[in-house]
């Protein structure tokens, strides 16, 4: 979270997820002892008050986004992972210069592999919570999809006018935009996290850059924005 003395200035305001859906707005702010923000408050659009850490949430001026849970995890788990994977590898290398005791190694070692046991174990039900994201998105996109067929049926026969036509047909084409890039998302997400239960990422930075040098196509891409339905009307048919 960004934190600054302005914060205040968001109250009321509306908050948004990172895909430009309006979340609510925010109803009030919550402060430590100390004067520390610590959660906000949010009113839902069906009217229900939420309360959200700080941490899941960034501030520009009176601007407010939602950043999703499931993401910050997976870059929380994908920064974890291999930092104690090199640590373990680095107590390794210290036992065997004799730096350590055996006795103490042992101790560390086994520190290191519960931790890292159980971050994995984190990153496989996050893995499928993510999947189980992926198939929320493909649903919705079909039913959109199937809006818009139907959208077009109701226009083609009169039963929409055009600018009734024009006005639902933006809106489902901006969900759909949104609902892609979210689905994109998610993807990227979950190669990430597949990427460190498999070992990909718990290279030393030295081996994977020269791993990535060889392989540019390894590594995750910036996939262009998926592409919107745009259905096209011959001219003076339908008025559009």
């Amino acid at each position: 979270m960004s934190q600054n003395s302005n914060l205040f200035l968001s109250i009321g305001k509306p908050v948004k997820d990172e895909y430009g859906r309006v979340m609510g707005k925010v109803a009030s702010l919550a402060l430590t002892p100390s004067g520390k923000f610590d959660a906000v408050f949010i009113e839902q659009s069906d009217g229900k008050f939420t309360k959200h850490p700080t941490e899941h949430l960034k501030f520009d001026g009176a601007d407010v986004t939602f950043i999703s849970k499931t993401k910050s995890q997976a870059t929380l788990l994908c920064d974890q992972i291999p930092l104690i994977w090199r640590k373990n590898q680095a107590l390794k290398d210290l036992v065997e210069k004799k730096k350590i005791s055996p006795e103490l190694y042992q101790e560390l070692h086994n520190n290191f592999e519960g931790a890292l046991n159980q971050l994995k174990n984190d990153a496989q039900a996050l893995s499928q919570e993510v999947t189980n994201e992926i198939a929320r998105c493909d649903e919705e996109i079909k039913m959109l999809n199937y809006a818009v067929v139907h959208l077009e049926l109701e226009h083609e026969i009169g039963k929409v006018d055009d600018q009734n036509y024009k006005s639902a047909f933006t809106m489902l084409q901006e969900n759909l935009r949104r609902v892609n890039v979210e689905k994109t998302s998610m993807e990227l997400t979950k190669n990430k996290l597949s990427n460190i239960l498999l070992g990909d990422s718990q290279k030393t930075p030295e081996q994977q850059t020269s791993k990535d040098s060889k392989t540019p196509d390894h590594q995750a891409p910036e996939l262009p924005e998926p592409p919107v339905v745009v259905y096209v009307k011959e001219i003076g048919k339908a008025g559009i």
